[in-house]
């Protein structure tokens, strides 16, 4: 799994013959920096060449690969004994509400099946869209696999460079819902790069010595018509991002009270989307590189006072790997020919088997 935060990819082995399925191994490997670069430039161009696209396509699934076979050489584990790599790839564009709606995700399945030797599974989003879903977001059918209790009402929230909630009814009669909030760590990491030439603020160190600018939060919540859109929604970096940061910068604000203030916007859209919900949440878990950022996590608790804010790591996955081994679940059902897909999420006509398989061996 490489998200919209394009720090890395994270790679996950799972043994799905148990439940809860076994993580066995859980590791992220950063990209290349120049490979890195090309990635954040073309996802913020507004056209790029074929050549640049095509040849994106393929160096990053050769990096794929090249991980999955060093991960599984350190590991002395042969590729025999890997059933199959679910590929979600790297997404460079997400707009499901145009006509034609697209999702675009490169990381070539066919080079990653030839590089590794085991069958892949790619381009999971499509199929929901083409019965007209919103393609995003996925990862709630795997949290109502593993995640959902009778106990309680939980909430899943994955900050991610997107957010999104998952909400778990604890009545088994109920429908499990979800959607993309508006920015995570987007906004967040493309600050703290501007101005520390870091990857990202480190603990929300940096927006916790900020004041937020009421202001500018104010003015952001009440210009942008998504937080307020009713479900189905999905989003991406390519609408929030450096973009649509500028257009409110207005005036010259000190750089750490708007890192401040973009902290409390992650914070507060995931509160509304909570509120937004059709159950009252009980408890909330959270996945993601947002759940290393204390001051982010802070504030959401703050925000909602009556409802536990954790990491999934209380219920047992570690929210560094929580998108990876849904992936890798997205690849087992389809292999197992079960859909993939969450008609009360997304919103598509029905349910369907998602992704395409790339065999290495014939099935004859």
């Amino acid at each position: 799994m490489s998200g919209t935060s394009l720090d890395g990819v994270d790679i996950a082995i799972v043994d799905f013959d148990q439940h809860p399925p076994k993580l066995i191994f859980s590791h992220t490997a950063a990209y290349d920096k120049n490979l890195q670069q090309r990635l954040r430039d073309i996802t913020h161009a507004e056209s790029t060449t074929l050549d640049n696209l095509c040849q994106l396509d393929i160096e990053v699934a050769r990096f794929y690969a090249s991980l999955v076979n060093q991960t599984l050489a350190s590991l002395q584990i042969g590729s025999d004994s890997i059933s199959a790599i679910g590929s979600h790839g790297q997404t460079l564009a997400h707009n499901p509400d145009i006509d034609p709606a697209y999702s675009l995700q490169i990381g070539d399945p066919n080079t990653v099946a030839a590089g590794t030797g085991i069958t892949t599974i790619a381009d999971f989003r499509r199929r929901d869209m083409a019965l007209g879903g919103q393609g995003a977001p996925l990862a709630p059918a795997f949290h109502q696999f593993i995640f959902r209790s009778s106990e309680s009402n939980r909430a899943i929230v994955n900050i991610g460079g997107i957010a999104n909630i998952t909400s778990l009814p604890a009545d088994e009669k109920s429908a499990v819902t979800g959607f993309d909030t508006g920015p995570g760590n987007t906004l967040l990491d493309y600050w703290a790069h501007l101005h520390l030439q870091t990857a990202c603020d480190n603990n929300g160190n940096w927006a916790a010595s900020g004041q937020v600018i009421a202001e500018l939060l104010q003015t952001m919540l009440d210009d942008e018509p998504y937080f307020l859109q009713t479900t189905p929604k999905s989003t991406g970096t390519e609408y929030f991002g450096p973009e649509w940061l500028d257009r409110h910068l207005v005036n010259d604000y000190a750089a750490t009270d708007v890192q401040a203030t973009l902290t409390e916007l992650t914070a507060t859209t995931i509160a509304m989307g909570i509120s937004q919900l059709p159950i009252q949440i009980e408890h909330c878990y959270v996945c993601g590189g947002g759940v290393h950022n204390q001051a982010l996590m802070q504030k959401l608790q703050q925000k909602l006072p009556t409802c536990p804010v954790a990491s999934t790591t209380e219920i047992g996955l570690d929210p560094d790997y929580v998108e990876a081994v849904a992936f890798a679940w997205l690849a087992h059902e389809t292999l197992n020919q079960r859909p993939g897909n969450l008609p009360s999420v997304t919103h598509a006509a029905t349910e369907s088997i998602l992704g395409g398989v790339f065999p290495v061996k014939s099935t004859s």
